[in-house]
């Protein structure tokens, strides 16, 4: 079957999350030791903030919930509103 529609019979589902630009251990040289480029970050979302880990962790856990059993084949887009 084409796109992992063989797995949903068997109550699998298969989703991703677009986080955006997120404070991780992974951009902390440049958004934790530079404000003017945090800000710039943080204008770039709708929210007008740069993401937090509990941010993308609440779109997973309901992804990984029984709320989410429908949603399959999708890509959440978790960016506060990047591009907006």
């Amino acid at each position: 079957m084409v796109g992992g529609a063989g797995w949903c019979p068997r109550g699998i589902t298969a989703n991703s999350v677009a986080p955006g630009i997120i404070d991780t251990d992974l951009n902390a040289a440049w958004l934790r030791g530079d404000p003017q480029a945090r800000a710039h970050a943080g204008s770039l979302a709708a929210l007008g903030r740069v993401g937090e880990p509990d941010d993308v962790a609440g779109v997973v856990a309901f992804l990984a919930s029984d709320d989410a059993r429908r949603v399959t084949g999708r890509v959440i887009d978790a960016t506060g509103g990047a591009g907006l």
